[in-house]
């Protein structure tokens, strides 16, 4: 079963979820154009919010069935 993760980002209420922190990471460095200190503090920490990034973002795995 993959453990799915889900990707807030400031008040958004729908989160975008991906199924590794390695698609997760790629996502944040070509959509978002975080730059690595601000994903490696997300991934890291779960959070992370300016200066260290544009936005607010948060992680929080889905829970399982």
């Amino acid at each position: 079963m993959i453990a799915w993760i889900d990707l807030y980002i400031d008040g958004d209420p729908h989160p975008r979820r991906f199924d590794t922190l390695l698609t997760l990471g790629e996502y944040l460095r070509r959509v978002e154009r975080l730059p690595d200190e601000a994903v490696s503090a997300l991934l890291q920490h779960g959070e992370v919010e300016p200066p260290t990034a544009r936005r607010g973002y948060r992680l929080r795995p889905v829970p399982r069935p």
